[in-house]
């Protein structure tokens, strides 16, 4: 397979990071479509999301048939889709509370908590260099504790939709680990991530049932975001950054990521005006900071 000029490789980056970065604007957008709030309509969000995109994959169960790889393989894939839930759903329920810039920047710490979790799981003492961005990382999240969200939200609960945000990061580090290791047991990237987007959507499935009013009973508009979100952030979004990391430095590619904040953060101010505290913002920039020298470190330690 020919290889692809640098400048249609960053062309694909660039494209998954703008789509990735309309998930909040399409999750914000739908939270005012269905005036609703909260850890209801977030499992709504979340398995709708996560239903639709495993639906599309549904031909790829054809190779996890096929694969021989070891049943451990299996099992990290599936608990990967347990840590994907749990991710989408605080994530997702976060942005009910708290500003777009302080959601996004908050869950993108997350190269920090596998840092973090690698120390104490693994063994994998980081560097002094890699504490350091922790450190830094922690002050820009005090910052924005302190700062609180764009106080022109009524519904702004700012310390719990932080919160929410940093466990939604927690989650998605141990996502990330445990399909590293699945992977490395032999499990592709295709049937990795039908196992994975199944095996979340299942869990999520019946939760709307139990803590909502299911899947209906909601503006049409509500369902074109979730399906807009389905196709731009899932499918677009993660396919073109997973593609990119064949081809481009993993740590280039993480770097890149944390472009997020700031495309959803201009988008949320163009869209619905928000502007957040400058507390908020310079706790912002402090924590990509923070995360910057984290994953550099850690990349040169490996």
């Amino acid at each position: 397979m020919r290889s692809p000029q640098l400048w249609q490789v960053s062309l694909i980056l660039t494209i998954g990071i703008l789509s990735v970065s309309s998930t909040a604007i399409f999750i914000r957008l739908a939270l005012q479509a269905s005036e609703k709030l909260g850890l209801e309509f977030s499992l709504f969000l979340a398995a709708s999301r996560l239903i639709i995109a495993s639906l599309v994959l549904l031909p790829a169960w054809q190779k996890v048939v096929t694969n021989k790889v070891t049943i451990k393989a299996y099992y990290y894939a599936i608990a990967a889709g347990f840590s994907l839930s749990l991710h989408f759903v605080c994530w997702i329920t976060s942005l009910s509370f708290t500003s777009i810039t302080a959601s996004t920047t908050l869950v993108t710490t997350n190269p920090i908590w596998v840092a973090i979790l690698s120390w104490f799981w693994f063994k994998e003492k980081p560097k002094k260099l890699t504490i350091l961005g922790i450190i830094i990382a922690l002050v820009g999240g005090i910052l924005i504790a302190w700062g609180g969200s764009d106080s022109n939200n009524s519904y702004s609960s700012p310390m719990l939709g932080n919160t929410l945000a940093l466990m939604g990061a927690f989650f998605v580090s141990f996502y990330l680990i445990f399909g590293k290791i699945a992977q490395q047991q032999g499990l592709k990237i295709s049937s990795y991530s039908v196992i994975v987007y199944t095996t979340a959507a299942m869990l999520l499935f019946p939760l709307p049932f139990i803590f909502g009013d299911g899947y209906t009973n909601y503006p049409n508009s509500v369902y074109l975001y979730v399906i807009l979100m389905a196709i731009f952030s899932q499918l677009i979004g993660h396919t073109s950054i997973n593609w990119s990391v064949r081809w481009l430095s993993p740590t280039l590619v993480t770097l890149a990521i944390l472009f997020e904040p700031i495309g959803a953060s201009f988008l949320g101010f163009v869209l619905f005006q928000e502007i957040p505290s400058i507390l908020v913002l310079i706790g912002a920039v402090i924590i990509l900071i923070g995360v910057i020298i984290a994953v550099i470190s850690s990349q040169v330690q490996s």
